[in-house]
């Protein structure tokens, strides 16, 4: 999932990124709302709030939300700039250390509600900004490694476009068209698998409460895992084969028996 960028990625790849991450987003989104009453996977509803606190006249609120608004802007351009620098020297690094540093802001979250956490508003600001950074790394890091086809912490652009491919499979021609029948494939999965961290994430709050982050960051830890995992298989598996591959070549190959070389020196000595 990781290992690969841009246009060199398959389907599955996007897929199972696609639905891990939203998986994830889907949770943090609604943690967020059922513990501090805000959404924190887009940034969409913030800025009717930061032009409705502009028009009140509060200053102090609207201050706040327009470091939410950037904290999600800085957390994409973190991601990418570990993308654009660190790909050609470890593609995998480069990818997996956005994942790191959002699992490491989640914990953060998820430690300080479950044991110091006392409600008031200046840490649920604090907590609601890094839960947004956050979910900027991870929309940053998944848009830019592939090639901004898999979004998965907000579902508006997903649903718009959903909805014109469905008007576009009503024409046959398009319905056999397998690259518009990967993307259907690929915005199904991030919906449902966004929808089912939702309903996941409800059901953790009542009976974990802000632990429900550390499930969170459970999820990331296999995004995180899983091409290290498999790429350690596959060097197994290669390594297996090719000794393989030598026993079977030796096994084959014939050996000069010590009675063929002396019946040879026999024939060379000379008779008189």
């Amino acid at each position: 999932m990781l290992r690969k960028y841009s246009n060199s990625r398959t389907l599955g790849d996007n897929v199972r990124l696609g639905v891990l991450t939203a998986f994830s987003a889907g949770m943090v989104n609604i943690g967020s709302l059922l513990l501090f009453f805000s959404f924190t996977s887009n940034v969409t509803g913030h800025y009717a709030i930061l032009a409705a606190e502009l028009v009140k006249g509060n200053l102090y609120q609207a201050a706040v939300v327009l470091g939410w608004i950037f904290l999600f802007f800085f957390g994409g351009f973190v991601s990418n700039m570990f993308v654009i620098h660190l790909n050609k020297k470890n593609t995998y690094i480069a990818h997996a250390i956005p994942i790191v540093l959002e699992i490491l802001c989640l914990v953060a979250v998820g430690t300080y509600g479950q044991f110091f956490y006392k409600e008031t508003l200046v840490e649920t600001e604090v907590l609601l900004a890094l839960m947004l950074f956050a979910m900027g790394l991870q929309n940053g890091l998944t848009a830019s490694i592939s090639n901004f086809a898999v979004k998965t912490t907000h579902l508006t652009g997903v649903t718009t476009d959903l909805g014109i491919l469905f008007s576009m499979f009503t024409h046959k021609e398009y319905r056999k068209n397998k690259e518009m029948k990967a993307k259907a494939i690929l915005l199904l999965s991030i919906v449902s698998s966004y929808a089912a961290g939702a309903v996941v994430a409800g059901v953790t709050y009542m009976h974990m409460g802000f632990s429900l982050f550390f499930v969170v960051s459970a999820f990331l830890v296999v995004v995180i895992f899983y091409d290290f995992y498999k790429l350690k298989l596959f060097r197994f598996l290669t390594n297996k084969r090719t000794k393989q591959a030598e026993v079977k070549q030796n096994k084959s190959t014939p050996t000069a028996f010590p009675n063929v070389q002396l019946k040879k020196e026999k024939e060379e000595v000379p008779v008189y």
